[in-house]
């Protein structure tokens, strides 16, 4: 039986024509849709598009879709409950129901009194009426898991700043994990008192009256309390790579979104290598919250329980570890300062150091084809001096106290037992034999913590600097709020350009000045004009990468800002001057990710764009892996995968920024040869120095420093804009001397 016979329409394609294709309607994005329907009742606007798919998964699990809705403004929770409990959640949003074949459905109410819940297909509408489903028939397609949605009302995790109060909040979420490793911790620490207690009754019982029995029993209990330590303490580190690893991940996933969310401009303005520096250093951070600092509130348990202790043994010796300890902590706490400054500039260092080697490798080509490499090397040994020299400096600094440290320590350890003996021997009532062995055992248990969190003020020097290099990076502000909120329109092409200006941040002249035009949808524009007229900053603003310009800019009648960004970067279909392909097949890029494409979809982008006959002639076709940097295929292969890449979503409007200028004759006049067929239903936005490529554009806007000189045909400009004619002239000088040539051979002949 099959999951159709029990809800209708859940899991299979549905029969009405305005729903996708049943080629795309599987499993997967019947869940997609499922969770698209019940984030619309909370007022969230989802495109199935945004979720990047996981490759190892078969269909979109739980945790999945809760990382997909935290980055686009909800609050999810993934959970498995059983069916006593589910039935009970009537009059709740919907809520998505996991099945076992990958698809969902949307449950929308409950009866407990009936012991059914009613059920909704996510590919159809709210006016749907829905299934009511019995725990049987539900109980044999139901993976058990759930999805719960809410708007998100008040700034998360991904949202707040980075600072040790936010690293704090996310250790602080493993409250379960926490609580078992401090009981586990509580009880080690007890547990570690009995063996100092039953060491001071062996002296001051077994040997002194050689009782034989006595041995025997605290040889017994020794085992006993052995054992339970050793498997506490098994357990406590279980519990501790549990707890750090999950701090781990969640930490990287923060990260890595807020790095992704940060605006192109921001990296724009940013040395890669620099960069980079920066953000990986959270990863010391993690490592001092996750290791050292861990490990040592952890030991601080022992304090608790057995500091008390050791003022019961002797209050001298307990006073005397305890101000030793506190000496050792002023020490550190006193060249905190110097450490701290001096660490920062060996950082800094460091990060130039890792900016010269990720230039160098990012242009490797250009560095051997040069042959760079001595000035490279050179380069390099001077930002390594720099580091080693800081590196000295630092080693130098610290030394200090460690150095002033050591006395102290090694009066812990080792003074103390001598002053004990002493007090043992001018007054053996203070403290006995037994109690000072037993002393020394707990001293150095409790001494070792106390040093510890001493020292652990040091390394907050490093990691205090290193969150704050993070911090610098991380904390800019993002494009969160663009990329998840505002409208949704359908896509026609329409553009209108309403008296805008905009300049680059830090330039005092405008890029854009005054720019007024508009086209109808479907038409195919090109921009001209010479270097820095504002040709590219017009295609920048279409895509939002810069948002600060004045006027309106519209698509379709709507100002471009009140539009989601995700949306309308993926209604736009975009190839450069130098595309970017990711490591993977050539079917991997063509589809950059996105679910529900099929092979078909695949073979039918590359065709429009040219790219079919090349990529069948290789070995394993769609298949193919591209390797890093592209260098297995050529400059004009890449740039018609782009061109697929932007045409499989068939988008209704493309730019095309210098798309050809990078290419040989051949490959340029291929791919020219199908911009005709590709802008056919679309608006095409063309950016070009070679002014032949646009000859057949409907019209072709000339910009001369940020302003609109002329917009027309072809042939209009050249006969009224003197700018568009120069540049023609200029252009096909070379052509036009063959026909004066050509003329005046013919005129030669005739006579």
């Amino acid at each position: 039986m099959n999951q159709t016979d029990h809800v209708p329409d859940v899991s299979g394609p549905s029969s009405d024509p305005g729903h996708e294709s049943a080629v795309r309607l599987t499993p997967t994005m019947i869940r997609l849709r499922a969770v698209v329907a019940a984030a619309r009742f909370h007022g969230l606007e989802l495109d199935i598009r945004d979720f990047a798919a996981d490759p190892e998964e078969e269909s979109p699990s739980p945790a999945s879709l809760v990382r997909w809705l935290e980055e686009q403004g909800a609050v999810a929770k993934g959970m498995r409950i059983k069916w006593r409990y589910l039935v009970k959640m009537s009059n709740s949003p919907p809520i998505v129901l996991m099945f076992q074949d990958g698809s969902a459905a949307l449950m929308v109410n409950a009866d407990p009194g009936k012991g059914v819940v009613w059920l909704r297909d996510p590919l159809k509408g709210e006016a749907a009426a829905p299934v009511p489903v019995d725990e049987l028939r539900l109980s044999k397609i139901w993976t058990g898991d759930i999805l719960l949605i809410k708007r998100r009302r008040d700034q998360s995790e991904a949202d707040a700043p980075i600072n040790f109060s936010w690293l704090a909040k996310m250790v602080l979420r493993e409250k379960r994990s926490l609580r078992d490793i401090a009981i586990a911790s509580m009880t080690l620490s007890i547990l570690q008192i009995f063996p100092p207690l039953i060491v001071m009754q062996v002296i001051d019982r077994v040997v002194n009256y050689k009782s034989m029995s006595t041995l025997i029993s605290i040889s017994g209990i020794i085992v006993v309390f052995s054992v339970y330590e050793v498997l506490l303490s098994y357990g406590r580190r279980e519990l501790s790579m549990v707890l750090t690893t999950r701090v781990d991940s969640r930490i990287s996933l923060h990260v890595f979104s807020r790095l992704v969310a940060l605006p192109l401009e921001y990296f724009e303005r940013q040395q890669a290598g620099n960069l980079l520096g920066r953000v990986m250093a959270i990863y010391k951070v993690r490592d001092f919250l996750t290791g050292k600092l861990m490990t040592t509130f952890l030991d601080l348990f022992t304090l608790v329980v057995i500091l008390p202790f050791l003022f019961y043994l002797s209050s001298t010796l307990a006073w005397m570890t305890v101000a030793a300890a506190g000496c050792i902590g002023l020490i550190v706490v006193i060249f905190m300062g110097p450490v701290a400054r001096v660490m920062g500039a060996q950082m800094q260092a460091e990060r130039e150091r890792s900016a010269v080697l990720y230039e160098t490798v990012a242009g490797i080509r250009t560095l051997k084809t040069l042959a760079l490499e001595n000035m490279r090397k050179q380069i390099w040994d001077e930002a390594t001096a720099v580091v080693i020299r800081w590196k000295l400096a630092v080693g130098r600094m610290s030394n200090w106290p460690q150095t002033l440290v050591m006395p102290l320590d090694m009066f812990i350890n080792r003074g103390i037992i001598l002053i004990g003996a002493y007090l043992a021997l001018v007054n053996p009532s203070a403290v006995g034999v037994g109690g000072l062995v037993a002393f020394m055992m707990l001293g150095g248990r409790v001494a070792s913590p106390l040093v510890g969190f001493a020292r652990l003020l040091d390394d907050f020097n490093e990691v205090r600097t290193a969150l704050g290099e993070a911090a610098s990076v991380l904390n800019q502000p993002t494009e969160t709020k663009a990329l998840t909120t505002g409208m949704r329109p359908q896509i026609k092409g329409a553009l209108s350009f309403e008296g805008v200006d905009f300049t680059y941040p830090g330039s005092t002249s405008k890029a854009l000045n005054n720019v007024n035009f508009e086209i109808p949808a479907g038409t195919m524009l090109g921009l001209v004009g010479r270097s820095g007229s504002g040709k590219s900053t017009i295609t920048r603003l279409l895509q939002g990468v810069s948002r600060s310009y004045t006027g309106y800019l519209k698509l379709d009648g709507v100002d471009l800002r009140e539009i989601n960004l995700t949306h309308l970067r993926r209604s736009f279909g975009v190839v450069l001057q130098d595309n970017f392909l990711f490591r993977g097949t050539i079917r991997e890029n063509i589809t950059a990710g996105r679910p529900g494409y099929t092979i078909d979809d695949v073979v039918r982008a590359a065709r429009l764009a040219g790219a079919e006959e090349f990529i069948e002639r290789m070995p394993a076709g769609y298949e193919t892996f591209i390797e890093e940097g592209s260098t297995n295929i050529s400059g004009g292969q890449r740039q018609r995968l782009a061109i697929a890449r932007a045409v499989i979503t068939d988008p209704k409007l493309m730019i095309l920024d210098e798309a050809t200028s990078a290419l040989d004759p051949e490959s340029e006049a291929l791919v020219n040869a199908n911009l005709e067929r590709i802008g056919k239903g679309r608006t095409m936005v063309i950016v070009s120095h070679r002014l032949s490529s646009l000859v057949n554009c409907d019209q072709i806007c000339v910009m001369d420093h940020g302003s609109v000189a002329d917009i027309a045909p072809h042939d209009v400009l050249l006969e009224r804009c003197d700018i568009y004619r120069t540049l023609w002239m200029q252009q096909n000088r070379h052509t036009e001397g063959k026909a004066r040539t050509g003329s005046s051979s013919l005129i030669a002949e005739g006579e």
